[in-house]
């Protein structure tokens, strides 16, 4: 359900535009959505506040009535916005993990410029959950199973962990033919320790010993460890994409194990009315979809 506030600024703007797609422009809103938060208002007032006219739309008596009520505070209320730089329809605030951010959306934000050259993209990295309908953030890339009540999710792509390690670990110690040939390196760990031993019992290989090592709180870094032959790693493949390709580190083993869960774009329905919000998801599937 779109905030009361949210279509006491909409009717605003259309009462001052006289016009529903003038307004959905300055809202940045398509013109649909303009009718539909003015029709969810009406509901709520009971009354008709808006009548058609040859040229647009006009007030109703109760339209005349809530428009002189709510006029004045609205300019006070985007007076004081502008002073603060507030939030502008074409800025889009994302939430991710500092991991996905660093080895996969931040490489990749310069062809969203290049396409949408007006739309500045914000980028908050952290791994707690936001509140997406409370924090003035727009849209989330999070890794579950798209389970997220009341939120749009939509699939990005489903990583798989790989074993990677630098070229001269491999020439120094030799190939590995097998999970098992990977405890005789030095391992690299996620901060829980816990990637290693599901991936040895997943492939049948006995690894009481496995967790000890270096242990690193983001994926980034395993992946620049790795880089400097500390060790083996086992990453999901977006994080190590940019280092394959530049041969800084390589594929150790052919074998590899999918991940269950997957990257999703997750966000409010009210956000996607939002053209900019709308355009950025889209964007983040069709670079998914083109492989990672």
């Amino acid at each position: 359900m779109i905030r009361r506030f949210a279509l006491l600024q909409t009717f605003v703007a259309v009462a001052r535009a006289g016009k529903m797609k003038q307004a959905a422009h300055e809202l940045s809103l398509t013109p649909g959505a303009v009718s539909q938060r003015i029709r969810q208002l009406e509901a709520a007032a009971g009354r008709r506040l808006f009548s058609r006219t040859p040229s647009g739309v006009g007030l109703s008596a109760a339209g005349e009535a809530m428009f002189a009520a709510l006029a004045e505070p609205f300019r006070a209320i985007e007076a004081v916005d502008r002073e603060l730089g507030g939030p502008s329809s074409s800025r889009v605030t994302i939430s991710t993990t500092t991991s996905f951010a660093t080895t996969w959306l931040v490489p990749r934000l310069s062809m969203f410029a290049h396409r949408h050259p007006n739309i500045a993209i914000a980028v908050e990295t952290g791994n707690r959950p936001v509140d997406l309908k409370r924090e003035p953030i727009e849209l989330a890339i999070r890794h579950g199973l798209g389970n997220y009540p009341g939120l749009e999710a939509t699939w990005l792509v489903a990583p798989e962990l790989i074993v990677v390690a630098s070229p001269d670990l491999l020439k120094e110690r030799g190939p590995l033919k097998g999970p098992a040939d990977c405890l005789a390196f030095p391992l690299l760990h996620d901060f829980n320790r816990q990637d290693w031993a599901y991936w040895f019992e997943a492939h049948g290989v006995a690894a009481p010993h496995c967790r000890t090592g270096p242990a690193f709180s983001e994926h980034h870094l395993i992946v620049q460890a790795a880089v400097m032959g500390q060790g083996l790693a086992l990453v999901r493949d977006i994080y190590a994409d940019d280092e394959l390709r530049s041969k800084r580190l390589v594929k150790a083993l052919a074998v590899s194990w999918p991940v269950q869960f997957a990257y999703y774009a997750v966000t409010t329905a009210e956000a996607l009315q939002k053209p900019a919000v709308r355009w950025f998801k889209d964007w983040l599937v069709e670079e998914a979809r083109q492989g990672i």
